[in-house]
C-alpha cells in the first residue's frame, strides 16, 4: 500500500486526484473516483455556459441531476448534495475545481460561498466534501473564505514563481501542473519533470504539500512523481478514458486509439490548449499560428482585437464533439493519451496504478549500492 501526506490530510486511500477537467462536465466521474479511494474533483465552470455553449451546460445539470431553470448556486447546492449521497456509504472524498481568473470571479464567489453554506447547513457532509480546488487564476484573498470554512485548500499552477504565490496566500497543496497536460495548458513549455522538483524543492515543508500533475497516467507516473518531490499525482486524461466517465464516447474512444505523437498546441477558450491530432486540430493550429500567434509565444489575446473566428470555431468544434460528429469534433487531451489503450472501470484502473506503482517502487532500493 502507497501511503502519503496527501491520504493522511484528506482522508483518501490512494495519493492520486482526479483532475476537475471544466467546463465539461464530470459528475458521474468525480463519483466513481471518490469511491475508489481517490480524491474525485467536481467541475464547477460548465455553469457559466448556460446561454453561449448550452450542449455544455445541459451535460452538466442533467448528470447532476439539476433542473435547466435552476439558478447557478441552486444547481450547484444539487449537484453537490447528489455527490454526498452517491459518496457517503463508501466513505469516498470529494472536492470543487472553481475557475477564479478576474473575469470570472462574480461566479467564483458565488460557486465558493455556495459550496460553505451547503456544507454549512449539512455539517454531515464534512466527513466527505473536504476540499475546494481553484485554478485558472490568482490564489490571493481565497485563504481566509476556503480555509476559514474548514475546507482544504488546493490551488494549481505552471512555474515556481507561481507557487510561491500559492505559499504566500497560505494554499494547504500546490498542483504544479506541466505542459505535458491537457486541454488548458501553461503559457510557456515548462514539463513536469523540470518543474514538479523545482516546486517541491521551493514550497514543499510541513505545512505545504506538492502534487505533480501533467503527463501522470499510470503506475510508473506515480512512482516518478514521488522520486521527483511529490505527495501525490493529478490525473486527468486517464480518468477521462474511464467506462464511468461522462465525456462523449467518441472523444473517450479517441484517446484511447491516440497513439504516438498524438497531440499539437494551438488556442483554446483561455489560452494556450492540447488537442488531439486530427485533420480539425491541424487546420485550428494554422490559424491560431495566423491570427493569435501569441498563443505561441507567451502573449494572451486581447479579446478587443482577436479575430473572433478563431473562437467560434471552437465553440462549433465542442458542439460537434457533443453530437458526435468526428469530423468538426476538436478534441482536448494530454500527452499521455499515447499511453492509454483502454477504457477500464474507474476502480480497476486505480488498482492497478497503484499496484503497479507499489512493484516499481519496492524494487528502487535495489539501484542503491
Amino acid at each position: 500500500m502507497i501511503k502519503s501526506r496527501l491520504c493522511d490530510l484528506i482522508g483518501i486511500k490512494h495519493p492520486i486526484i482526479q483532475a476537475g477537467m471544466g467546463p465539461f462536465s464530470n459528475n458521474n466521474l468525480c463519483v466513481a473516483s471518490a469511491n475508489a479511494g481517490v480524491l474525485g474533483l467536481l467541475s464547477t465552470s460548465g455553469l457559466f455556459n448556460k446561454e453561449d455553449q448550452p450542449w455544455v451546460y445541459n451535460a452538466f445539470i442533467d448528470s447532476g441531476e439539476a433542473d435547466r431553470d435552476d439558478d447557478m448556486a441552486t444547481a450547484l447546492e444539487k449537484v453537490l448534495k447528489r455527490t454526498y449521497r452517491l459518496v457517503k456509504d463508501q466513505g469516498g472524498v470529494y472536492g470543487i475545481n472553481v475557475m477564479v481568473s478576474a473575469e470570472l470571479l462574480p461566479h467564483s464567489h458565488t460557486m465558493i460561498d455556495t459550496a460553505i453554506r451547503v456544507r454549512e447547513e449539512n455539517p454531515d457532509m464534512k466527513n466527505n466534501f473536504k476540499v475546494i480546488y481553484t485554478s485558472a487564476g490568482d490564489p490571493m484573498g481565497w485563504g481566509e473564505k476556503i480555509k476559514g470554512a474548514g475546507f482544504t485548500w488546493m490551488h494549481v499552477v505552471p512555474s515556481v514563481r507561481g507557487a510561491l504565490r500559492c505559499k504566500k496566500a497560505g494554499v494547504d497543496v500546490i498542483v504544479a501542473s506541466g505542459h505535458e497536460g491537457g486541454f488548458h495548458t501553461s503559457w510557456e513549455p515548462v514539463h513536469s519533470i523540470v518543474l514538479l522538483p523545482a516546486v517541491a524543492e521551493t514550497v514543499s515543508d510541513e505545512k505545504t504539500l506538492v502534487i505533480g500533475c501533467g503527463g501522470f497516467c499510470d503506475g510508473k507516473t506515480l512512482a516518478a512523481a514521488f522520486a521527483l518531490g511529490a505527495d501525490g499525482a493529478q490525473m486527468g486524461t486517464r480518468f477521462l478514458a474511464t467506462q464511468e466517465s461522462d465525456f462523449h464516447e467518441i472523444w473517450k474512444q479517441a484517446v484511447v486509439e491516440a497513439g504516438d505523437r498524438a497531440t499539437l498546441i494551438a488556442r483554446g477558450f483561455v489560452g494556450p490548449a492540447r488537442w488531439l491530432k486530427s485533420p480539425r486540430s491541424m487546420e485550428h493550429a494554422k490559424n491560431t499560428l495566423q491570427k493569435s500567434p501569441g498563443v505561441f509565444l507567451g502573449v494572451p489575446d486581447d479579446y478587443s482585437t482577436i479575430d473572433m473566428s478563431l473562437i467560434n470555431f471552437e465553440i462549433e468544434s465542442i458542439k460537434a464533439v457533443y453530437e458526435g460528429n468526428k469530423e468538426k469534433a476538436l478534441i482536448a487531451a494530454g500527452e499521455s493519451a499515447q499511453r492509454i489503450n483502454n477504457m477500464p472501470k474507474v476502480k480497476d484502473m486505480v488498482d492497478e496504478i497503484i499496484r503497479d506503482a507499489e512493484e516499481i517502487m519496492k524494487k528502487m532500493p535495489s539501484y542503491v549500492v
